[in-house]
């Protein structure tokens, strides 16, 4: 019987698993013990499992309209207990001064006046909404969840590679991932001590709740999404349900007063915070795109007026703008007098007339992002990059030196991944997701580790052909294990239980094709619903 890791080699970037040829890290000595016995077929039959699993659930995300299942690669990532401390440590970090730094520039703009970044940055991004400009949200926050991609460089040390505080998408991901994973990978997990990741909707919902305008004790909570067609919308379902909150649409929103209420079969209920996954652009069709057919008018007055809470806040993609991105290390020394935890991946910003020759002439040794790009859309790795392609983005960056950053290619760490019937070396990411209910930033142990399938891809995403791994974090020498695995439900054929869960819902009648494009339009425009 062929070894799963054998020719398994080690790339050029961190393997994570692997320090030395066949000598697995200590993190990873139960499950390499786990999964070398295993026939490369009988591993492959699991993963087809999980994948059929996925699909029949409605655990999909949508490609120029076609809904695709997820992959879920069967090797878990793993990640040190006190590897975790340190992450946990710089996104919460980097959450606390991307809060500060919106409370000011949406407020008295003191991080401009000092010249810590220029106004001209701030009024020339395409998500700075000045509709938003003196907005207070009633506990001051106005990140209520941040995603912030890291990455591992060539040494091993956690990178940040963007942040997402406008509507991150994927946490739905990591939950279901795991309950997938305890039932297709038992042995690993009786092996290993796992944190448990059930516990986000509660910290959400928690978040949402003390988020409340003034005076509400006990606040409606509502999960706005745009509807059926949108990619994301299994995620929306399933926090509103693990919430136990109400999941609507815009039009089952009205605004009256400067007070929002949703209505039911027994007339019309106040709300007081609203959870919502729609973009700014589409959120009330009175400040924004008129005709907007996903959101409600007058919400943003309803925010002004203190009686409803938005999450996130209206205005946030400002602080997403890569370009930004650039500054967060000086807005942490700026606003909370500390040195970065997290360091930004090496980057150049090009509206400088001399940094832009110097790149102009490197562009076949750097990554090219727009700065509005996400989901892995208009990225150009130049050491990939046909002659064509790198003249291209060369005009492109000429034309408009505002749109671009480049930055180092950075080898990113590997997994291995089944691949076939072996395992083998992929580039992986993260994205944790952080919470912040204005006392604390509690981040998820895990979040959603993304694997680039092709050989030597370094782009993640699932639009770009990407797939996900469950994310372990270890528990802290003498913590309690995880306990939620019941063995007794592996009661699957063959040894591979079934893993039930909800369908996506019948759309219904009533949406116009117009309704429908908005969704879907939406999604397209923010990208983050590809993970």
């Amino acid at each position: 019987m062929a070894d799963l890791f054998e020719d398994y080699p080690l790339g050029p970037g961190w393997d994570e698993m692997f320090g030395t040829p066949d000598q697995p890290r200590s993190t990873y000595e139960a499950l390499h013990a786990t999964l070398r016995p295993l026939a490369g077929g009988e591993l492959r039959v699991r993963a087809e499992v999980l994948a059929r699993a996925f699909l029949d659930q409605g655990i999909t995300f949508a490609l120029k309209g076609v809904e695709r299942p997820f992959p879920l690669d069967i090797v878990p990532r793993i990640i040190a207990a006190e590897q975790w401390r340190h992450v946990e440590a710089g996104v919460g970090q980097r959450v606390r001064a991307l809060e500060a730094f919106l409370a000011d520039v949406y407020g008295e703009g003191a991080v401009l006046a000092d010249g810590i970044v220029p106004r001209r940055l701030i009024v020339t991004s395409a998500h700075f909404h000045r509709e938003a400009a003196g907005i207070v949200p009633p506990n001051g926050v106005r990140v209520h969840v941040a995603g912030v991609d890291l990455i591992r460089d060539e040494a091993g040390e956690f990178r940040v590679l963007e942040d997402n505080v406008r509507t991150p998408s994927g946490v739905s991901y990591v939950m279901e991932n795991r309950r997938a994973m305890a039932h297709a990978l038992p042995e690993a997990f009786t092996a290993t001590r796992v944190r448990p990741v059930e516990s986000y909707p509660g910290m959400l919902l928690q978040a949402l709740r003390a988020a409340a305008p003034a005076g509400v004790d006990d606040p409606t909570v509502v999960v706005l999404t745009p509807g059926v067609h949108n990619s994301a919308y299994f995620e929306h379902a399933l926090l509103a349900r693990e919430m136990g909150v109400e999941l609507v649409e815009g039009r089952d929103l009205v605004c009256a007063g400067n007070e929002v209420a949703m209505r039911t079969t027994a007339g019309e209920q106040r709300v007081d915070v609203i959870y919502r996954r729609i973009d700014d652009e589409f959120l009330d069709p009175v400040h924004f795109r008129a005709d907007s057919m996903l959101g409600c008018a007058g919400l943003l007055n309803a925010a002004r007026a203190g009686n409803v809470t938005i999450a996130n806040a209206v205005g946030n993609g400002v602080a997403d703008d890569k370009l930004l991105y650039t500054y967060v290390p000086d807005l942490i020394r700026y606003y909370l007098g500390e040195e970065p935890i997290l360091p930004n991946v090496e980057t150049y910003r090009l509206d400088d007339p001399d940094v832009r020759t110097h790149v102009l002439g490197r562009l076949d040794e750097l990554v090219l992002k727009p700065v509005d790009g996400s989901g892995g859309a208009g990225i150009v790795i130049g050491s990939q990059a046909t002659d064509e392609q790198l003249e291209h983005v060369r005009q492109r960056i000429v034309l408009d030196p505002r749109g671009w950053i480049a930055q180092r290619e950075v080898k990113l760490s590997m997994v291995p991944t089944l691949i076939e019937d072996r395992l083998r070396p992929r580039h992986v990411d993260l994205r944790p997701f952080a919470v912040n209910d204005g006392s604390q930033v509690r981040v998820l142990p895990g979040g959603l580790t993304r694997v680039a399938l092709p050989e030597g891809a370094l782009v993640v995403n699932s639009s770009q052909g990407g797939g996900s791994k469950d994310t372990w974090v270890l528990t802290e020498p003498g913590a309690p294990a995880e306990d939620w695995y019941d063995p007794a439900a592996w009661d699957g054929p063959d040894g591979v239980a079934v893993i039930p869960s909800p369908r996506r819902p019948d759309p219904g009648p009533g949406q116009s094709g117009n309704q429908q494009q908005q969704q879907q339009q939406q999604a397209r425009a923010d990208g983050r619903t590809a993970c």
